[in-house]
């Protein structure tokens, strides 16, 4: 039980992470493809209010809000998956194989994303970005994932000195 707790708190960190990370991605492929920041946030609230959401260019309470938290909430998710793999994995992880376990944890989300998951429960962000962008975000998403265990990594390098 310890082991799924500690499991749950790394993926709090780095799933935040990674939500705030390809948060910005979606703010910048938004501004390039349909000139607004904040429509690509707002089209994942589409969970709740359907069609409408995915017109959305402007920030507000009712779309921006819940689509940042569906956002975050399936990042912290998808980092469940990303954790319990470095867990498993143990010490003998270095970068490169954080790196590409984060790549292929980010690879598996688009994938299920944007080919296994209904219409209905899509991130909707893909409405509304150019796959180049949709390919940024999900880059950053493993970028994200990755991050607090490179932090980590250089702060045990730099108490081994």
């Amino acid at each position: 039980m310890t082991d799924w707790l500690r499991v749950l708190r790394r993926a709090l960190v780095s799933g935040s992470g990674a939500g705030l990370v390809s948060l910005v991605a979606l703010a910048c492929g938004g501004q390039r493809d349909c000139r607004s920041v904040f429509a690509p946030v707002n089209a994942v609230s589409h969970w709740i209010w359907r069609g409408a959401a995915l017109r959305q260019q402007r920030p507000s309470l009712r779309y921006t809000l819940p689509g940042a938290g569906i956002h975050h909430a399936m990042s912290i998710l998808w980092a469940l998956l990303f954790e319990e793999r470095i867990a498993h994995a143990g010490s003998r992880l270095g970068a490169w194989r954080t790196m590409a376990t984060a790549l292929g944890v980010s690879a598996t989300a688009c994938f299920v994303d944007l080919r296994l998951t209904p219409e209905r429960l899509t991130p909707g962000f893909e409405r509304r970005l150019s796959p180049e962008s949709l390919s940024a975000v999900y880059l950053a998403f493993a970028l994200g994932l990755a991050l607090p265990s490179f932090i980590g990594m250089l702060r045990r390098g730099l108490r081994r000195r």
